[in-house]
This record gives C-alpha cells, structure tokens and sequence, in this order.
C-alpha cells in the first residue's frame, strides 16, 4: 500500500472532519484520503497534498485562497508539526497522531483554531468538542 502524503496541518484537522467541504467531489476526496491514512502510513508532506489537489483554491500548486494563504499555510504546517515533533518526510501512523492529540491540542486550539474558517465545521465533531472542554 502507498503511503497518504498529508502536509502538516492536515495531519491534525483531517481528525476533525465532519463531512463537511467546498462540495462533493471534494468531500469525497476526503473521506478516501482519511481511509487511506487509516489504513497505512501517513508520510509528512511538505507543500500541496493528497487534500489540496481537489481544493479550488490550489492554483500553480500553492494556496491562492487569498494574497496570505500560502503563507498562512506554510506557517501552520509548521506549527503543526513542532507540536507532533515530526518532521518532513517522516512516516507516522494516522493512530499515534491520534493519541497525541490531547496533550497538543490546547496549544493548537489557541493559535490556529479561532481564526480559521472551518472551524464551524470541525465544532460538529464530537472529538474536537470535547478536546476543547479539556482545555477550560
């Protein structure tokens, strides 16, 4: 099986996805992409990954979401990432992410979370709920 190149970031949202996305092809995309990480290795990517090619604002391979999104983005893969304590190119199960999650997640929450604009949809899952009431 060939391992799922997922870039910093996504390595912690993708576990607070509910089924939610910019439409169906999309959503589709997310939903393989999260079984694929299940199932195998997850190998640290760096850039535009196995989410971003269905994204609509990938363009020229780099985030065209606004004038600061590839920025943006390339400085919360790397947030993301110091508190994993991984780093590109390395293989870590989609599971031992999981259990890290908890100690991380305050950190993660307080800088990254209030001003991301899926945050509606990651507040529907029960995970991310609860990960939040632990850090009150």
């Amino acid at each position: 099986m060939e391992n799922c190149l997922l870039r910093g970031h996504h390595l912690i949202c993708l576990h607070f996805f509910s089924g939610e996305g910019y439409d169906a092809a999309f959503i589709d995309n997310l939903r393989k992409v999260i079984a694929a990480a299940e199932e195998g290795l997850v190998q640290v990517h760096k850039g535009a990954d196995a989410i971003c090619k269905n994204c609509p604002s990938l363009q020229f391979n780099s985030c065209m979401h606004n004038a600061q999104a590839e920025d943006d983005v390339l400085a919360l893969d790397l947030l993301a990432l110091r508190l994993l304590g991984l780093s590109y190119g390395q293989l870590v199960s989609w599971t031992d992410i999981g259990n890290v999650l908890p100690s991380i997640f305050k950190a993660w929450y307080e800088s990254s979370c209030n001003g991301c604009g899926w945050k509606w949809a990651c507040e529907k899952k029960t995970l991310y709920m609860e990960l939040i009431a632990k850090t009150r």
